[in-house]
């Protein structure tokens, strides 16, 4: 049988591409479990709901590794539990190398073993930098006197993003993309860009 699993941060945020790519498999869509939560730990009630269902046999498809999850260790730990304890195939639909039904023999494994542990570690470490890029760029702005939040009054028609100028400001002028800033914020994409237009002229 074929599952899917789709992760989101928050409400706001839309699964629709995810959908899209695990539809496109043919999953049904009553196999697909969609979670809006944190992928810092797998306490997700819609996670703990599938792997209840999963069985011997029985295919994950996720669109990208950072969908399971960004911590780490639990990734790692819930990859061994579903591939060795439930003996479930897991597919990571961007990343073709992360197929466990493919290459069973040790290097084919030895291979996937290392680009996951690389993934893991890479969406766990985003997630990691961009909180300290943050928190440096505000201390800076403190140090050199510049007032942070949203002035007194004003008022708060996106409530995800008003008085989120300085800190939009500071992700900016450190590298971070649109996308990941979005994904820090738990807004979408088109949603910040539009905002930081419309009251942030300054930054690119």
């Amino acid at each position: 049988m074929d599952y899917g699993y789709v992760r989101v941060s928050k409400d706001k945020q839309h699964e629709d591409r995810q959908l899209v790519a695990l539809q496109d498999c043919g999953i049904p869509d009553g196999n697909i479990y969609v979670d809006k939560q944190s992928g810092k730990d797998f306490a997700r009630p819609r996670y703990q709901e599938m792997v209840s269902q999963l069985g011997a046999g029985d295919v994950l498809y996720v669109k990208s590794i950072d969908r399971l999850g960004r911590n780490y260790d639990e990734i790692l730990e819930q990859w061994r539990i579903l591939t060795k304890e439930k003996d479930v195939d897991i597919v990571v639909l961007d990343m073709p190398l992360l197929d466990t039904r493919q290459g069973k023999d040790l290097i084919g494994t030895l291979i996937a073993d290392i680009v996951l542990q690389l993934l893991s570690y890479v969406a766990h470490t985003e997630r990691e930098m961009i909180s300290q890029r943050t928190k440096e760029g505000l201390e800076r702005r403190r140090a050199a006197g510049v007032v942070l939040g949203r002035p007194k009054g004003a008022l708060s028609k996106t409530v995800k993003l008003s008085g989120k100028e300085e800190v939009i400001r500071v992700l900016r002028e450190e590298g971070t993309n649109w996308a990941q800033i979005a994904r820090l914020l738990h807004v979408d994409r088109s949603t910040l860009v539009r905002f930081a237009k419309s009251r942030m002229a300054d930054v690119a």
